[in-house]
């Protein structure tokens, strides 16, 4: 695609501004679906992050990070 083309979210499937995408999946998220893993500052979609409910308050993990806390 041409640069500056837009592209819809994989989560909610609205065009927004700005996009990311996802680096587990690859699939483009927009800023309100996109979650930031708290282990390593990665951009995670929804279907690619859990959010752990730890002694440490909630916690947003990718799937990569997730495998790690148990």
């Amino acid at each position: 695609p041409p640069v500056g083309a837009s592209k819809a979210c994989s989560s909610c499937v609205r065009t927004a501004d700005i996009k990311e995408a996802c680096t587990q999946c690859d699939q483009f998220v927009c800023q309100n679906c996109s979650r930031l893993c708290s282990c390593c500052n990665t951009v995670t979609c929804s279907l690619c992050s859990t959010i752990d409910y730890g002694d440490v308050g909630e916690q947003v993990l990718c799937n990569g990070c997730s495998i790690f806390q148990v």
